[in-house]
């Protein structure tokens, strides 16, 4: 089963909210905590920041490809 890309953009973040909740309530000191790149914390803001990056520069170059082949 694909999922297509508006399915998967929201799709993403969602289940990334609930990681990132999970990670708020264990992790004693959260925003400092949240440094080391061996801790879950640190994936879980990360994921909801690179998921909509990702796609808004896939679609950007798509864009772009579009608009060369046809001018």
């Amino acid at each position: 089963m694909f999922l297509s890309l508006p399915t998967l953009t929201v799709l993403i973040p969602l289940v990334s909210l609930p990681g990132l909740l999970h990670s708020s309530s264990v992790e004693e000191n959260f925003p400092q905590g949240c440094t080391s790149t061996t801790s879950l914390c640190f994936y879980s803001l990360l994921l909801p920041i690179t998921i909509p990056i990702y796609v808004f520069f896939h679609l950007w170059a798509w864009m772009g490809i579009k608009l060369f082949r046809h001018n």
